[in-house]
């Protein structure tokens, strides 16, 4: 929902009713991934895309025809090699795409939830998409970190999603849930779709060197919140990063410290230390490795420069289980050179760690392009 929140918002400000598509499940190599929706407006206009074109026409007609008035409707697409002529993905994958009805009325706190993801704070919209009793299908609840609003039609079952939903808040994932017909973990008949909107992952660069430059415009890119750290005034100016999110002027590990105190360092923070000096380097990966959990460390520097950071930080008292945590030398093995090159690198690194890919070629591999995403023990996953 949030690539076309803003059309979304404004038809719904405007009192105007719409069709929303939301893709909500996805499997092989489907084109789009989950959350990705199409808006279909009254007056017959549409926005955004559920998979690049190959079921847009099929989805539209039920878009139109949830504005008329029809009830929440579940449809699956695939392959449609037996019939030249019908509806399907050319790719190969198969996508589920739930289509529903959105106006003042039925969904009533569009405009809440629209000021929560601008202003930074995390929310998350759990729809039912499937129930044995149809009368569920399109039941909502909207769930934020300390209270929820909505119902799924049971007490037990809007505690024990909640719950859930909240896991999967936590980490930014967006996917699809089943339970029993009451909300039982173990069991089957209902189905939930989770829109978590968490604010943007953190990409923290230590050292304002060109690398880090680069680096920076790649992160923005990805949809990382990017800030920029040295303790050197003459480098950190915003005329070397005019697009950065932040830029601090700091010791790197007095920054880190502070942000870690103030619980600003998640499991999807990133973080890489590009200041290639061992007074900047070792106190800010020593801060690193014993704070939070994160989700990528990297350092700058060539073997020769990794193996004297970590003799380094043996002497200042880490273990070496702890300092294998780095990626050093960083990034993956491109043949970059330059610094834009090597931003490329780092940025394929952090992708691959985050999903768990191989880093190999694809044309060299077999099996599916796609990987699974973890999701909360309790709950059965129903994710790709």
């Amino acid at each position: 929902m949030r690539d076309i929140l803003d059309p979304l918002v404004a038809a719904w400000r405007e009192g105007k009713t719409v069709g929303l598509a939301t893709v909500v499940r996805t499997f092989k190599s489907a084109p789009r991934d989950p959350g990705a929706s199409m808006l279909v407006d009254a007056d017959g206009a549409a926005v955004g895309s559920v998979s690049g074109g190959c079921v847009e026409s099929a989805v539209y007609g039920l878009a139109t025809e949830a504005i008329e008035g029809a009830p929440p409707a579940l449809e699956r697409y695939g392959i449609s090699d037996d019939d030249a002529y019908a509806v399907g993905l050319t790719c190969g994958g198969i996508l589920d795409v739930f289509v529903e009805r959105v106006s003042r009325t039925t969904f009533p706190e569009l405009g809440e939830i629209a000021d929560d993801i601008a202003a930074g704070r995390p929310v998350a919209v759990a729809t039912v998409i499937e129930h044995v009793d149809p009368a569920r299908v399109g039941l909502r609840m909207v769930i934020r970190p300390d209270v929820s609003d909505g119902t799924f039609g049971s007490p037990d079952a809007d505690r024990r999603i909640a719950d859930d939903v909240r896991g999967l808040l936590s980490g930014g994932i967006t996917a699809t849930l089943g339970y029993g017909p009451d909300g039982e973990r173990l069991g089957e008949g209902m189905r939930v779709f989770v829109n978590s909107f968490a604010p943007a992952p953190r990409l923290i660069v230590f050292g304002a060197i060109d690398f880090a430059s680069a680096l920076a415009k790649l992160g923005g890119f990805l949809g990382y919140h990017v800030t920029v750290c040295d303790a050197r005034p003459v480098f950190a100016t915003s005329a070397r990063f005019p697009d950065v999110d932040e830029l601090v002027v700091r010791w790197p590990d007095q920054y880190l410290a502070e942000q870690i105190e103030q619980g600003s360092i998640d499991e999807r923070t990133v973080l890489c230390v590009l200041t290639h000096d061992p007074k900047f380097d070792v106190p800010v990966l020593k801060a690193a490795l014993r704070g939070p959990r994160v989700a990528y460390i990297g350092a700058m520097g060539s073997r020769r420069t990794h193996a004297d950071r970590v003799r380094r930080l043996l002497a200042a008292g880490l273990e070496p289980a702890e300092i294998d945590l780095v990626h050093s030398p960083i990034g993956l093995d491109l043949g970059a050179r330059t610094p834009e090159e090597t931003a490329v690198s780092i940025a394929a690194q952090m992708i691959q760690l985050r999903w768990g890919g191989s880093g190999a070629q694809l044309s060299k591999e077999s099996g599916p392009i796609h990987r699974a995403i973890e999701l909360p023990t309790e709950a059965t996953p129903l994710v790709r």
